[in-house]
């Protein structure tokens, strides 16, 4: 994959920013609940964290989480593609910048049609609202499934583990809003 010329990768923002505030790998693992080996994968590169990930990795570093989010290109279109490359199947654009030391945070998520995010579930402490703006979802919430559709709001508990999968023919366009305390 070609690298677009003033792009930061996600993963070397988050290295240069551990680096740089001098805090170790077991610090991030201790205070994330991930494993260090999870860590060095999204630094390098080779795992793509989800929105939940990049939220408790940006509270372990005290740094805004739109420092990560956020894309050094000036283009709508290159940030929106650079977005989608992110995540598997998932784009994510923060809607409340400059929210370092906030509780609350918003995204606007659009997932492919028939996709879901890939790897693993999410869990963070704190609570999630999930509105659905276009398209057909599932959120799973532990074992519960909560079908979705257009004008339809869910809200949760976001430490129980939860996952969201489109099930239209359509993407599907969505409004999150996390709480962390």
């Amino acid at each position: 994959m070609a690298k677009k010329k003033g792009i930061t990768p996600i993963g070397k923002r988050i290295r240069r920013a551990r680096l740089d505030k001098k805090i170790s790998l077991d610090t991030v693992a201790n205070e994330t609940g991930l494993s260090k080996e999870f860590i060095k994968k999204i630094e390098a590169g080779d795992q793509r964290p989800s929105v939940g990930t990049l939220l408790q990795i940006s509270r372990t570093l005290h740094i805004d989480s739109s420092f990560l989010l956020k894309e050094q290109d000036d283009a709508i279109e290159e940030r929106s593609k650079a977005y989608t490359k992110r995540t598997d199947n998932y784009a994510y654009t923060p809607l409340t910048p400059n929210a370092e030391n906030k509780h609350l945070k918003a995204f606007r998520i659009v997932i492919e049609a028939e996709k879901s995010h890939g790897g693993v579930g999410f869990q963070h402490e704190g609570e999630e609202f999930v509105y659905v703006l276009e398209g057909k979802v599932e959120v799973q919430v532990g074992d519960h499934i909560n079908k979705m559709k257009k004008g339809d709001s869910l809200h949760f508990n976001s430490g129980i583990k939860h996952d969201l999968r489109n099930t239209g023919k359509i993407d599907a366009e969505l409004i999150v809003v996390v709480y962390a305390p």
